[in-house]
């Protein structure tokens, strides 16, 4: 990615090496912080930047904190506000992007602090990378899913990420691109950072909010599409490890992740070992979705860049 001209800084956008908090700052010390990634998607035909389901991101930013127990709450409707104000100032165009908006604990003490509460906003090009579209190899992690009487992975809380660190660290040193978690019942969970599918027998199945997974934006947004385009209906259950095995095609979705294909787990092909026709099908509808070439679903998208294209028009 590219380094950008500016971030934001609790409200104000700064030059990007200036975006700086202290280090002896809960939010820095303790990982109390709570985090959203958004994409942009560029429509070259009409030049306009599509924000994908930020209501639905910033709603689950309010919940974050409010889980978390700050003592200020940071409107999503605010956060949203500033994002486009920094897309603009960096005039990203032609590109998609990445965006990541945290809420942070900026005072000192312990970890039990709450406040005050700082917010960060910062936005990248990144193009689709050829993981996503060529697909990957998995490795069933040894590190478990931390359960949700722990860490709940419902909160996008900063330090929950270690887990998937763990997980992924391992098993890139094995010759994995990533990791599958199990949760602590032994069922399939999630990815480090990334829902997961499955289909069998052109039924797509996917591990269940109950098994310690993240409730994830961008597996509701799979969810409807296949309802609503492929005459299917999806299930919601638990996968065990060995079912793994008997899959047709499996594939990981996420802000970052979009739709990207699973070729191999545990070094046993998923079906052919190629990409699924399933999956490909999902993951072209998709990218239509979010970019806009599919106007279907326009509730989804945020399009940064209407006002200079109403009056440009006018």
């Amino acid at each position: 990615m590219t380094t950008p001209k500016f971030a934001l800084l609790n409200g104000e956008i700064v030059e990007w090496d200036k975006a700086q908090v202290h280090v002896a700052s809960a939010g820095f010390k303790f990982g109390t912080a709570v985090f959203e990634g958004l994409r942009g998607y560029w429509n070259q035909s009409n030049g306009e930047m599509y924000l994908f389901r930020m209501e639905e991101h910033m709603r689950r930013l309010e919940f974050s904190q409010r889980f978390m127990r700050f003592n200020e709450l940071l409107t999503g409707e605010s956060i949203a506000q500033q994002t486009v104000e920094l897309i603009k100032a960096n005039n990203f165009r032609g590109e998609n992007l990445h965006i990541m908006t945290t809420v942070f604990v900026s005072g000192m003490g312990g970890p039990g602090v709450c406040g005050p509460i700082g917010l960060s906003i910062t936005a990248q090009e990144r193009p689709r990378s050829e993981r996503v579209l060529g697909g990957v190899t998995a490795q069933v992690s040894s590190w478990m899913r931390v359960p949700d009487q722990a860490m709940p992975m419902r909160v996008k809380c900063n330090a929950n990420y270690n887990n998937g660190r763990l997980a992924t660290v391992q098993a890139e040193a094995d010759g994995y691109d990533t990791a599958i978690f199990l949760n602590s019942r032994g069922k399939v969970s999630e990815g480090p950072g990334m829902c997961f599918f499955i289909v069998r027998d052109g039924i797509p199945i996917t591990p269940s909010i109950s098994n310690d997974i993240l409730e994830s934006v961008t597996r509701d947004a799979i969810l409807h599409l296949i309802r609503d385009h492929f005459n299917v209906e999806p299930v919601e259950r638990d996968i065990d490890r060995s079912e793994l095995s008997l899959a047709d095609e499996a594939f990981f979705c996420g802000t970052a992740w979009e739709v990207t294909p699973i070729l191999s787990i545990d070094r046993s092909n998923i079906g052919t070992g190629l990409v699924g026709n399933m999956t490909k099908s999902i993951q072209e509808k998709f990218f239509s979705i979010c970019d806009g070439t599919d106007e279907c679903y326009p509730e989804w998208r945020y399009a940064v860049y209407s006002d200079e294209t109403r009056k440009a028009a006018e």
